[in-house]
């Protein structure tokens, strides 16, 4: 074409590629990375809530162990008051002996202190009931002590379970890391290979045409060999262009194993100019009905659309920052990408 009479063929720049593969292996660690944060906020949360169990459990043990001291100093007042209360029955009943034998006289001294012995006994009997039910008490304490204690041995043993499980659970999760980064590496390889065979199957195709070059991982053609300006339809060169490039694809389903997960992006994009008239009302349009219309005329060729994908950039994404008209003609182009899916 009189475009491109006298342009020197552009050299393989091969940086895009591997900053594409470098950046996918980045979004899987990343991927890696969030499974792991993920999982140890879960086990702290587990942790966290053991942790405040045992903390009540302690709480209520204290509890427990200060009701019982309570316990235990009055167990020991009422034993000094029952050891009291034994002296003054054992007086009372020296006195009532004493008063037996001076009954025979019938005084009235002697049935006071019969009455008072009777009252001291009854208070005995009193504090023996009193001394009974504390006695209980503290039977019940001891019991509920032993069970709590029963109940943190159970919860200290599942923390160190849980603490084996945790670390189990991050050896896994770095020896998957490592597998994943390993069959990563392995796909982009294969892809990248052939995405290599892939362009230069095309450019055996295609020829070595100015106006259809590799730039890095894409294959470009400017807009000018597929449409007329301005509008998205495909001119008669076109189509006879996207047959061959369609051939190609064909060609490619077939050769790449189901296992890589691949695709074919087709990107349109235009130059800088605003667009004043015609059916499209900016660059976003055009760029983007252009995309469409090559998936869909390589889908009418037989190529699989799970394999394809459309994609406008308006002028947003331009090769060449000059504003001459080489330079414009060199931004409108369609990009043929081969990448993961």
């Amino acid at each position: 074409m009189a475009l491109g009479r006298g342009r020197r063929i552009e050299g393989v720049n091969y940086w895009p590629g591997f900053v594409d593969a470098l950046s996918t292996m980045l979004l899987v660690i990343i991927f890696l990375l969030s499974v792991f944060m993920l999982s140890q906020f879960f086990l702290s949360r587990e942790v966290t809530g053991k942790d405040t169990v045992l903390a009540r459990l302690n709480r209520q043990i204290e509890e427990l162990t200060s009701l019982l001291a309570m316990e235990r100093s009055q167990k020991n007042v009422d034993e000094g008051k029952i050891s009291v209360l034994s002296a003054t029955l054992d007086n009372a009943q020296k006195d009532q002996q004493r008063l037996r034998n001076a009954a025979e006289s019938g005084g009235a001294g002697a049935a006071a202190a019969a009455d008072k012995a009777n009252s001291a006994l009854d208070a005995l009997d009193s504090e023996k009931q009193v001394t009974s039910r504390a006695l209980a008490q503290i039977d019940i304490l001891n019991q509920q002590i032993n069970a709590l204690r029963k109940q943190l041995a159970a919860i200290q043993d599942a923390l160190d379970a849980s603490e084996t499980s945790d670390r189990e659970s991050q050896a896994k999760i770095a020896d998957l890391g490592q597998r994943l980064n390993v069959a990563l590496a392995q796909k982009v390889q294969e892809l990248a290979r052939y995405r290599s065979d892939f362009f230069g199957r095309l450019r055996q195709i295609l020829g070595s045409r100015p106006d259809i070059r590799v730039v890095g991982d894409r294959f470009v053609f400017e807009s000018s060999v597929l449409f007329e300006s301005g509008k998205a339809d495909l001119s008669g060169a076109g189509r006879q262009s996207l047959d061959s490039l369609a051939s190609a694809v064909l060609d490619l389903e077939r050769e790449i194993p189901p296992d890589i997960p691949w695709i074919l992006r087709i990107d349109g994009h235009t130059d800088a100019r605003a667009i004043n008239a015609g059916p499209f009302k900016s660059n976003w349009e055009l760029s983007s009905a252009r995309a469409i219309e090559v998936v869909q005329y390589l889908v009418s060729r037989g190529v699989d659309p799970h394999f394809l994908a459309a994609a406008g950039f308006g002028e947003f994404q331009p090769i060449d920052s000059g504003t001459d008209e080489e330079a414009l003609a060199r931004n409108r182009r369609i990009e043929l990408k081969l990448t993961e899916r």
